[in-house]
């Protein structure tokens, strides 16, 4: 286990690429501008929690509903009050990537220094970053509303020793895996204890990286239209930029300049109809409108990375310890039910346009399924099938999980974002979509194997040479399942 020549800065706003790279080993840096911040905000928490007047919560009381009682007077023995009762969680262990996002997220909140805890507990953190270690954190049990408790507390007690977490991929006992990576278990204070859990940072993980495969696949389908439009010698006027311009919106702009530079050069084949079906022809206005939506989830994720997600707060300046609800995950559960529309309809896309392509009567007479030999071979048959499935999971699950609120807590909790369930479910829809993606570039691989005309527009051309390179003709048939996969990685340039 090396660290590698990547770097992160906890001084600096992190950005969605810092994310991706957390899943890997990665060198962490602690500056002096942040351990000052830490020291200082670490002093004033001495200060107050020194003052029996002032009421701290976490440090001073029981947790949630059980706030009106006095917490324990041990230091070591609250932390474990704060962990020991959110052991509840259940289901598989989420998946690395996400588990490493969320950590290097509470870790950057931590140190801006409003959260009160130990130096060490950053410099621990950071250390963890520089091996393969990942803590085992069940999927199920948070409402990301106090944070996300459930799974933050399994993360922590992982970094304690306790628990279970993986190195080098192996599934082993906390202490074990601490031991071979190298790191020693975090020693934690009560505060300490509920700052590391008392965050939304499963969401905000789980929906950043969402969007980083929501964003390759949006450009992956106004790649993959265009090729589509070369493919059958379609008219691209439907990209014309007065047209677009009179549309009015940003996102459509942005969109159909894109296209119109990947189709330069092309030339109509002059046997379509006036107009395309609106899967091609109203192509950039959807597109567009995906454009505009997720540039709204670009601010909500960009926020939550540079904000501080934790309950209470410490201003030194101020001598002020604020308690609110700084922990409440609802811009990331919006932009997470936002992410699940996006990832339905250019999901939706891609398979009309794949329908489009397998079918003798709307796709220039190529053959039925685009099979090299209808009947004796089927071609596109099973990957065709198989995409109708996928945009079926992605309806059924593309229900707002925002607008499901449920009380709980004693009602201390009346009301909760349930972000958590929204991004997971974003991030399990994104690769659904890059399926989609992949099976139609398969498609259009196979449409100019069988007959279709080779693009003429350059872009285009080394588009369909990229895929034609690494993916032999279905001819003839055979499983495919791996091809898809390939396809997918080759367009959106995100491996699965």
């Amino acid at each position: 286990m090396t660290t590698t020549d990547i770097r992160v800065d906890l001084g600096a706003p992190l950005r969605g690429d810092d994310l991706v790279r957390a899943s890997a080993p990665l060198a962490v840096l602690v500056g002096p501008d942040v351990r000052d911040r830490l020291t200082r905000g670490r002093e004033h928490l001495r200060t107050v929690l020194a003052d029996d007047d002032r009421p701290v919560y976490g440090a001073k009381t029981g947790f949630g509903a059980l706030v009106g009682f006095a917490g324990r007077t041990d230091e070591a023995d609250q932390c474990d009050n704060t962990l020991a009762h959110l052991g509840a969680g259940q289901g598989p262990d989420l998946p690395a990537d996400i588990t490493r996002a969320t950590l290097l997220i509470r870790t950057r909140s931590l140190a801006q220094g409003l959260s009160g805890v130990s130096p060490h507990v950053v410099d621990g953190l950071a250390a963890m970053f520089a091996t393969t270690f990942v803590p085992a954190v069940p999927r199920y049990g948070s409402v990301g509303a106090s944070g996300d408790l459930i799974p933050l507390a399994y993360a922590t007690q992982a970094l304690r020793g306790r628990g279970h977490a993986y190195v080098d991929g192996e599934r082993m006992p906390a202490d074990r895996a601490l031991r071979r990576a190298g790191l020693t278990p975090l020693t934690l204070d009560g505060r300490d204890a509920l700052a590391l859990v008392n965050g939304t940072s499963v969401t905000t993980a789980a929906t950043a990286l969402a969007l980083r495969g929501v964003r390759a696949s949006h450009r992956a389908v106004q790649d993959l239209t265009c090729l589509l439009v070369d493919v059958l010698g379609a008219d691209p006027g439907f990209l014309h930029p007065s047209l677009i311009t009179a549309y009015g919106h940003p996102g459509a702009a942005t969109v159909a300049e894109r296209m119109r530079a990947a189709l330069s050069g092309t030339t109509p084949g002059g046997t379509r109809a006036l107009q395309e079906p609106y899967s091609i022809r109203c192509s950039p206005q959807l597109l567009g409108a995906a454009e505009d939506a997720l540039r709204y989830v670009d601010g909500v994720v960009d926020a939550d990375l540079a904000g501080v997600s934790d309950n209470p707060l410490f201003f030194p300046d101020e001598d002020l310890v604020a308690h609110g609800g700084n922990f409440f995950g609802q811009p990331a559960a919006f932009a997470a039910d936002v992410l699940a529309m996006v990832t339905a309809s250019l999901g939706n896309l891609a398979e009309r346009q794949l329908d489009l392509l397998v079918d003798p009567h709307r796709n220039n007479g190529l053959p039925p399924m685009l099979a090299a030999g209808p009947g004796r071979q089927h071609g596109l048959q099973g990957v065709q099938l198989a995409t109708t499935a996928f945009v079926a999971e992605i309806r059924r699950a593309a229900v707002p999980a925002s607008t499901q609120s449920l009380p709980t807590n004693l009602h201390n909790q009346d009301v909760v974002p349930l972000g958590t369930q929204a991004a997971l479910r974003a991030y399990d829809l994104a690769e659904l979509l890059r399926l989609l993606c992949g099976s139609l570039a398969l498609g259009l691989r196979q449409a100019v194997h069988v007959g279709g005309r080779r693009p003429t527009a350059p872009r285009c051309a080394e588009l369909l040479d990229v895929l034609a390179d690494a993916i032999p003709p279905v001819d003839p048939d055979r499983p495919l399942d791996a091809d898809v996969r390939l396809a997918a990685e080759l367009v959106t340039g995100v491996r699965g």
